[in-house]
């Protein structure tokens, strides 16, 4: 019974952790102009009425926005370990 149990143990830890540590995300910041050329785009791509929107702040940075239609969109990337240099 153990020879079943203990395998199938590590494969659901290993699993487990691809999983997670390929869909960690972090918040990315936008500017207040590009949240609200979003809110247009979605607005034309879904055919929304709405007139009114709002902004989703994190640790008070802008990340994205929120329809008056109930549509939420957030802006995440996937943290990545080494962040490339800039020159």
């Amino acid at each position: 019974m153990m020879e079943i149990i203990a395998p199938t143990l590590w494969a659901t830890f290993a699993a487990y952790a691809t999983w997670y540590l390929t869909s960690a995300k972090d918040y990315s910041p936008l500017t207040s102009k590009e949240a609200e050329i979003l809110w247009k785009i979605h607005g034309q791509n879904t055919n929304c009425n709405a007139k009114k929107w709002r902004i989703i702040k994190y640790k008070g940075r802008i990340v994205g926005f929120e329809c008056e239609c109930g549509h939420k969109h957030v802006q995440k990337r996937p943290i990545a370990i080494n962040q490339p240099k800039l020159s």
